[in-house]
């Protein structure tokens, strides 16, 4: 069973990096999740500023940890999903 984790990556001047640079980290995150295997898959990534707001799923936290660790990115926050609100669940 997977659950779904959001991980704030705190590094500076990300949002000013060229778009080349962005695809060289997405690469880079790729072969490490190819080592790690089948129970730990990356969703997309919301790039601010100075921090990166990254949605994974994995079959535990450790996996996240591992994957920061791996390649190098930080993982200053992990939190598990639990549910999902969005507009329409709002009754009308």
């Amino acid at each position: 069973m997977f659950k779904k984790y959001v991980i704030e990556r705190n590094i500076p001047g990300v949002g000013a990096q060229p778009m080349e640079a962005l695809c060289g980290v997405a690469l880079k995150s790729n072969n490490v999740l190819d080592e790690l295997g089948t129970d730990i898959q990356w969703l997309h990534s919301y790039v601010t500023n100075d921090k990166t707001y990254c949605v994974y799923l994995a079959r535990d936290e450790a996996l996240i940890h591992e994957h920061a660790k791996r390649s190098g990115f930080p993982a200053n926050s992990v939190a598990e999903v639990k549910t999902v609100l969005d507009p329409t669940m709002a009754p009308a």
